[in-house]
């Protein structure tokens, strides 16, 4: 299914776009200083891109495989490897020099990478506090950018990477990986085309084994770690194991728990397969019900998007443990994921982002079903950016902003304990100051979101 980005924008986030002239509340410290570089605007089949990888510890492993599969066929290289941590940077590059025969540059501050006229394009898989804004300043130095789900920290910076990605002209493709699933993809098209019916309700499911983490305390910094670029935007507390490197997942100055860690495949495919932008009401509840341990975030967590007007509504849910089987969607070394999309004539699952099945009827008739695997997400990003055309992503900024917005709004409802009416187009909660505080961040200098994109 080839979905335009006219139609994208019809189908899946109607009147939300218009919010973008609404003025953002930001801080007022000064903004990292940062030159704009003028960009190659076309690239030619012989020309190659070249590429760097922004945190090389978790995914930007899978980054940095993912374009080098492609190397050969489409002309890509990775360029530069850039972390914070120089000992995981060192050992990351030297794998790579092993595995691929070539040398590669290592820099700790991405800041030095976007100085670099041989650097064409970037991917993003630092913490979640960095997405945002390491790929709104990528924009300005007139590089591509592909980054990783979240794109965002908040609410607010969704909008700000909206208009950085077409004041310059960048292709910014959100990793949202299921987009480019031929299966899914088909299964998306099924929804359009009415197999199940009129499709009135999507859930997503994120049932993984989070196990208590502890507490390690404060520690000193690690040497070869900068700790102050790492936590860069976020506050600089005293250094503590519990949040390098994975665990900051579940402290909110850095990550969003895990509906805004896993679960944006699936705050993205609910949007996606419903047809709908951000909600008018907003239900969360949760809590730590299993481990005294210091993650912040809730290990069990529940959250209802209303949609009033069109009659639909979202469920996300996250289990911290061992789970059950659910509507087809089998638990496999304790991991149960993917969506449910219910239908006056039946029922849709996708189950682990490449697979769906479809049960029709009050018989449950098996109908149309499908499994792909692979990863063309990145090959998708480089042919937008060898064409210059947004309207050929999979996955472009706009999911960017409303599958990890989904996800803050139901954090937001948790973390104040109250249901929460929400203006969709303006994206304003309505009669709730303290909701709208958090809609943004204070970012800590110099490493604060700019004042003009």
């Amino acid at each position: 299914m080839k979905q335009s980005r006219r139609k994208f924008i019809a189908t899946a986030v109607t009147g939300t776009l218009a919010s973008a002239a609404i003025p953002l509340a930001m801080a007022e410290d000064k903004a990292i200083s940062q030159p704009v570089i003028v960009p190659k605007e076309t690239f030619g089949a012989n020309d190659r891109i070249r590429v760097a990888v922004l945190g090389v510890n978790g995914r930007g492993g899978s980054h940095i495989s993912s374009t080098m599969a492609l190397a050969d066929k489409e002309n890509v290289v990775v360029a530069a490897l850039c972390d914070p941590d120089m000992n995981i940077l060192k050992t990351r590059a030297k794998s790579f020099e092993e595995k691929y025969s070539q040398k590669v540059l290592i820099e700790q501050d991405f800041r030095k990478l976007y100085e670099r006229k041989d650097i064409d394009a970037i991917t993003i898989a630092t913490p979640n506090h960095w997405h945002a804004l390491q790929a709104i300043l990528a924009c300005q130095a007139g590089k591509d950018v592909y980054v990783e789900k979240p794109a965002t920290h908040n609410i607010s910076e969704g909008r700000k990477l909206i208009e950085a990605a077409y004041k310059y002209n960048r292709i910014v493709q959100h990793g949202v990986q299921l987009r480019s699933n031929e299966a899914v993809r088909e299964a998306v098209q099924h929804l359009r085309d009415g197999l199940i019916g009129r499709v009135y309700f999507a859930r997503g499911l994120v049932f993984r084994s989070r196990a208590d983490i502890g507490n390690k305390g404060i520690s000193k910094v690690p040497e070869g770690l900068d700790y102050d670029l790492w936590c860069g935007p976020a506050p600089m507390v005293p250094f503590t194991q519990n949040l390098v490197h994975y665990n900051w997942h579940w402290h909110w100055n850095y990550g969003n728990g895990d509906v805004g860690n896993q679960g944006i495949h699936e705050t993205d495919l609910c949007l996606w397969g419903l047809g709908v932008g951000l909600p008018e009401r907003i239900t969360s509840l949760g809590g730590k019900f299993l481990w005294d341990d210091c993650k912040e975030v809730p290990e069990l967590h529940t959250a209802l998007y209303h949609y009033p007007k069109e009659k639909k509504m979202i469920q996300f849910e996250i289990r911290p443990w061992y789970t059950n089987m659910e509507e087809g969607i089998t638990p496999t070394a304790n991991i149960a994921v993917g969506n449910i999309f219910y239908g006056d004539k039946g029922v849709l699952v996708v189950n682990d982002y490449n697979e769906y099945s479809t049960y029709l009827g009050k018989n449950r008739e098996k109908g149309p079903s499908k499994k792909t695997t692979g990863d063309l997400h990145f090959k998708n990003w480089f042919d937008a950016i060898r064409a210059r055309d947004k309207t050929i992503q999979n996955g472009p900024v706009e999911t960017g902003h409303f599958a990890s917005a989904l996800a803050h709004l139901g954090n937001i409802s948790y973390r104040l304990g109250c249901q929460l009416e929400f203006d969709p187009v303006a994206e304003r909660f309505i009669g709730n100051q303290d909701a709208n505080n958090m809609l943004t961040r204070v970012y800590r200098a110099p490493y604060v979101m700019p004042e003009k994109i």
